[in-house]
């Protein structure tokens, strides 16, 4: 492929993109369409196999652009993979169900914007759920960022669903304690008081002056908690703290790389359910039924691992016909 092919490859992927997120209505494929770009992105790969045992292999800058292609066509697609609910996803979820209307979720965002893509879309869903289902949310944050990504996956379920933007009262239904400083030496003295660690909420309204946190004082008065964690301070801390001291109800989310270190905190009972990385959260957004960008970046990551799979195989049977006629 020469160079101005090549540009004008990247000038089309470019405006897909463009066309995806930065149109107010970004283009979607109905699901036959999806099936069928499918189909037709499979023929190419039959098509490239066949090169290959012809001896006409095709050049890397090839294999560059589908793996671009598969990355970015399933973000217009329609295109339901069949997702199996996990155990620990699933008893997250209950525990969330369970609530009643009414009750109080201390939600800790312990994340920044490069961990978004795994953490946002939970995020988002809980929110949707938790205001659809009446419950009181309380933010917080141990990471700097982790109280602006709250207020980002807010404005993203009061965009999906504008009637709530008139339904849910700041104060009154949630609130943003907003981040403090200190590690895992705020879980602990939040387990003596809340108001010790935050004096204010985001806004600098006193703690005593918001309704919601009335009758808040300490763990005690929580019943149920969410840490969205991508490092630490984050799950591992949680648990050992808020969990074994002071008897939290715990589950979580993390990111793919932290999640291996949760699994033993989940098996043991101390954790009641897990959403680790992109499959997590999708799998999450499937059982709340609050569909968003999770499902779309898990098919799309799906697509370009079958790509980089069909390219490695493809590669192998070149690579093993030359030794074979070298010979």
């Amino acid at each position: 492929m020469k160079a101005g092919e090549m540009i004008a490859t990247a000038i089309i992927i470019v405006v897909l993109l463009v066309c995806k997120f930065l149109l107010p209505k970004p283009i979607q494929l109905s699901p036959g369409l999806s099936g069928l770009v499918t189909v037709l992105l499979g023929l190419c790969f039959v098509y490239i196999f066949y090169l290959t045992m012809k001896d006409r292999p095709v050049e890397r800058r090839i294999v560059f652009l589908f793996v671009g292609i598969a990355l970015v066509v399933p973000f217009f697609m329609q295109f339901e993979l069949p997702l199996p609910i996990s155990p620990e996803v699933e008893k997250a979820y209950d525990q969330m169900a369970k609530l009643q209307p009414g009750a109080k979720v201390l939600v800790s965002f312990d994340y920044d914007p490069p961990s978004a893509p795994e953490l946002q879309p939970v995020a988002v869903a809980f929110m949707k759920y938790a205001f659809a289902h009446d419950l009181r949310v309380i933010i917080m944050g141990l990471w700097p960022q982790g109280p602006q990504q709250a207020e980002q996956a807010i404005q993203s379920a009061f965009d999906a669903e504008p009637k709530l933007r008139d339904q849910v009262k700041y104060g009154v239904d949630y609130v943003n304690l907003g981040f403090q400083s200190g590690n895992e030496f705020v879980i602990l003295r939040m387990g003596e008081g809340f108001k010790t660690q935050f004096p204010t909420d985001i806004n600098y309204t006193p703690y005593d002056s918001i309704p919601l946190l009335k009758n808040v004082r300490n763990f005690s008065n929580i019943d149920w908690a969410l840490n969205l964690s991508a490092g630490k301070p984050g799950t591992v801390e949680w648990v050992q703290i808020a969990v074994d001291r002071y008897n939290l109800h715990l589950s979580a989310a993390n990111t793919a790389v932290q999640a291996p270190m949760a699994y033993p905190y989940l098996q043991a009972g101390q954790l009641l359910g897990l959403m680790g990385g992109m499959s997590g959260a999708a799998q999450f957004e499937k059982k709340t039924g609050y569909f968003g960008k999770a499902t779309t970046y898990l098919l799309s990551q799906t697509f370009a691992h079958v790509a980089v799979v069909l390219f490695i195989i493809i590669g192998n049977v070149a690579f093993f016909r030359s030794r074979k006629e070298s010979k």
